[in-house]
């Protein structure tokens, strides 16, 4: 009966905020939201990433270790979303950030934390960072179809990632003064951003059930067996591969829709949002499931 309260501690608060994102969003929607998404990008994201990889106890190793575990869970989430896209008789290049790059912040961040504490949120961390990395390298060239290495300049996550890896790699202590400020930063944006997915689910539109209902299946059901398979693979144990299934396990990522808003057609866009909406609400029934298994054998 233990895990399953557990359960509940895990996943309450999440759903919790981002139902009160959507009413707020029901409410008022011609909300301006566009604060929330400068913070989160520019000041949130990159204060969660240091926050979450210097001060938590993850080792280099470690980043390095599920670094290239992400890596290869990503490869493979593409692999079988072109067999999806072609399948579906879709647009393949730019129709394949949202089955490639899960919802590791927004939503796989506080989950990882509630469940595993702050060893889970630096792991968690490690393999967000690496999926913020490539929305603004892959994802771009992806749904513009060009490589833009000046974005890439402009992103402030990319520079957090870059110092958190030289404060982990030399083994320097984080100041004090800079763990409490980017502590009491990351769980504003934690909050902020996950009441920024409900207002989200309120705008964007499924255009096509079906295709995004079958595309949502590679996101929320094979993703987690893809992410088990590599756990069994490599023979990952403990809280690291509780937090790296689950986040296997995350829906679409919102940022998918917001690039691709600037880059591709709006066809393309539409078929990206309606996967992003339909792969959150069954994540809300699939994700119980994942962290109950989690929980169960990797604690």
């Amino acid at each position: 009966m233990d895990i399953y309260f557990k359960l509940f501690e895990v996943l309450f608060p999440v759903f919790f905020m981002v139902g009160i994102g959507y009413f707020i969003g029901k409410k008022n929607p011609k909300l301006d939201t566009s604060f929330i998404t400068n913070f989160a990008a520019n000041v949130g994201s990159p204060a969660m990433v240091f926050y979450a990889i210097t001060t938590t106890g993850v080792t280099f190793t470690m980043f390095i270790e599920y670094f290239w575990y992400s890596l290869i869970a990503i490869f493979a989430f593409a692999l079988v979303g072109v067999i999806f896209l072609v399948f579906l008789k879709k647009e393949i290049i730019r129709e394949l950030p949202p089955f490639v790059l899960p919802n590791v912040g927004n939503m796989g961040l506080p989950i990882c934390l509630f469940a595993y504490g702050d060893l889970g949120l630096g792991i968690a961390a490690t393999i967000s960072s690496l999926v913020i990395f490539f929305h603004f390298t892959i994802n771009v060239f992806l749904a513009s179809k060009k490589f833009s290495f000046k974005l890439l300049l402009q992103s402030p996550p990319v520079y957090a990632i870059i110092i958190s890896i030289i404060f982990i790699y030399y083994e320097i202590e984080t100041p004090v003064f800079l763990v409490n400020t980017t502590m009491i930063t990351a769980y504003t944006a934690i909050f902020l951003i996950l009441m920024s997915l409900g207002i989200a689910l309120t705008r964007l539109k499924v255009f096509s059930f079906k295709s995004a209902f079958i595309s949502s299946i590679c996101r929320v059901f094979i993703g987690p067996l893809i992410g088990l398979g590599i756990i069994k693979m490599f023979n990952l144990s403990g809280f690291a591969a509780g937090v790296f299934l689950i986040q296997c396990a995350m829906p679409s990522a919102v940022l998918t829709y917001l690039i691709g808003s600037m880059y591709s057609p709006k066809k393309i866009v539409d078929s990206i949002a309606s996967m992003i909406v339909v792969s959150t609400i069954m994540s809300f029934i699939t994700l119980p499931i994942v962290v109950f298994f989690a929980l169960k054998y990797f604690y």
